[in-house]
């Protein structure tokens, strides 16, 4: 590939090499990858489900132990709340209500998003502002028809002149309405992290966030930091950080040559989530949570999210401790025939990671160095919910390129439905990833691993984007959960699905669980 000295001079300003933009074209040359998935992952097969008292015993466990730890939580936010509001922009642009009846267009359009935000609007968290907003801006609005109000009230909740809510980072858009204030997703991730992570009087978050984003999301601390407060008990520190331009990919044209914009600069697109591996690994913390900013409740049901969140620390800090007594043992050697065993038992039985059929023909020495490679990794446990028909990942049993068989969560996209026996599987998937997991970074001598050498590069993805009004392809790094953490130990563990109220539409804000009433 022929680069300009301009195209250099870019390239390096971004902090790559042409090695590395060489190396994702090959990419797009090759093509998306389709895993292999062998089974889906399901209660006995995978998932771990447990009793009221098994989860208790969990709970307590990370009661006792928390204190001792650095805890976190890790929230990608850097998410617009454009896509939120799209059904809504295109109403704005496309609704006349001098050439059609509101009903009339609902009915063309068939989106059932959209006719439920009409039905109910009444209880959405910023409803009230609008209309104060809108008869400020309109101030013949009373005698307006209905459907010319519909229309003004769409336009005021998305524009400046107005709310502006469309223009927000999701995090800051108003989810919750209560008796003296709403809340926004950031807010209530404040609360909820207070409630099982504070420790010594402090509770730490850390939010991924947009470039020029930060100061909205510090503005807003500041504004809701003494009602936090106050009702939490707790002191907050939060960290804020962005998808660093160097994890930014090349974007190609339909030959695999560099797309270039008007001013013929090569074009980059941000890499995805799965860009976030580069934040996530330079946190300081022995154990960290990771949720979707979107994905929050109301105060009366966060009681069940909060436990759940206990839980699934405590099967972590069990599986760890387990872990780092066996690494000592394997550290120190001189383990017996039968100790080797029961380690290679524990990895199938509780990591779910198949040993190789020539196991037992190892030496003693090959034997510890095998299990020390599959032990001596980073740690989640990962939270999954029944399926309910939300679009997105789950788990699965994934055969790589080497032969070996783990649990990874999958995308839909990641797998071939062409091949009607990929598609059997996916079809028989029982359970969804809500983006629920606890994870530890550090290895039994407290050292923190180096998280980019436990990505799968091969589970990068292209996606067709357009630029200018211009096909391009675009390459999506492996993702946070999926590709980017494929050789983590992982396990998995039922949840309910009380725990997952991801916001997607605005009107997933009228679903009875972000009701306050």
């Amino acid at each position: 590939m022929e680069f300009s000295e301009i195209d250099i001079l870019q390239i390096e300003e971004k902090g790559l090499s042409t090695q590395e933009v060489e190396r994702q074209i090959q990419i797009f040359e090759r093509g998306n990858i389709k895993v292999d998935i062998q089974q889906a992952a399901t209660v006995g097969n995978g998932i771990f489900a447990y009793s009221i008292e098994e989860q208790k015993r969990f709970i307590q466990t990370f009661e006792d132990h928390k204190d001792q730890l650095s805890l976190l939580k890790f929230v990608p936010a850097s998410g617009a709340a454009t896509r939120m509001f799209k059904a809504f922009h295109n109403f704005a642009n496309e609704f006349d209500p001098e050439q059609q009846s509101l009903r009339e267009y609902l009915d063309r359009k068939g989106n059932k998003s959209l006719q439920l935000f009409f039905e109910k609007m009444e209880k959405l968290p910023f409803y009230i502002d609008a209309l104060k907003k809108a008869k400020k801006n309109n101030p013949d609005f009373s005698d307006k028809s209905n459907n010319e109000k519909q229309l003004i009230l769409v336009k005021t909740m998305l524009y400046d002149n107005g709310l502006g809510l469309s223009d927000l980072p999701k995090g800051l858009v108003p989810f919750h309405s209560y008796p003296d204030y709403t809340a926004s997703a950031f807010e209530e991730h404040l609360y909820s992290a207070a409630k099982y992570l504070s420790t010594n009087g402090m509770t730490r978050l850390h939010f991924t966030v947009a470039q020029g984003d930060k100061d909205k999301f510090e503005k807003e601390f500041e504004n809701i930091k003494e009602r936090v407060k106050a009702a939490t008990h707790t002191e907050f520190e939060i960290s804020y950080s962005y998808q660093d331009p160097k994890t930014d990919t090349i974007a190609v044209d339909k030959d695999n040559k560099p797309f270039r914009d008007e001013d013929n600069r090569i074009f980059f697109r941000p890499g995805g989530h799965g860009a976030l591996i580069e934040n996530l690994n330079k946190q300081e913390a022995d154990l960290i949570f990771i949720k979707n900013i979107d994905n929050v409740v109301v105060a009366t049901n966060l009681p069940k999210v909060v436990e759940m969140k206990k839980m699934l620390g405590g099967k972590l800090i069990t599986l760890q401790n387990q872990v780092f007594e066996y690494m000592q043992n394997l550290d120190g050697g001189n383990n017996s025939e039968a100790k080797l065993d029961e380690i290679a038992s524990f990895i199938e039985n509780e990591l779910f990671v198949k040993v190789t059929s020539t196991f037992r023909k190892f030496t003693g020495e090959e034997k510890t160095q095998y299990l020390c490679k599959k032990l001596d990794r980073p740690l989640r446990v990962c939270g999954m919910v029944k399926n309910q028909g939300e679009p997105g990942g789950g788990p699965f049993l994934v055969k790589n390129e080497q032969g070996e068989i783990s649990l990874q969560i999958i995308e839909g996209a990641q797998i071939d439905k062409s091949n009607s026996e990929q598609l059997k599987i996916l079809n028989n998937s029982t359970h969804f990833n809500p983006v629920d997991i606890a994870c530890s970074p550090k290895n039994h001598k407290g050292e923190s691993f180096d998280l980019h050498s436990y990505v799968d590069d091969h589970m990068s993805f292209i996606a067709d984007k357009t630029k200018d009004g211009k096909p391009l392809k675009a390459l999506e790094r492996p993702g946070l959960w999926n590709g980017g953490m494929a050789y983590w130990n992982t396990v998995f563990v039922e949840v309910p699905v009380e725990t997952f109220n991801p916001v997607k539409t605005v009107s997933d804000l009228l679903k009875p669980s972000h009701q306050t009433k």
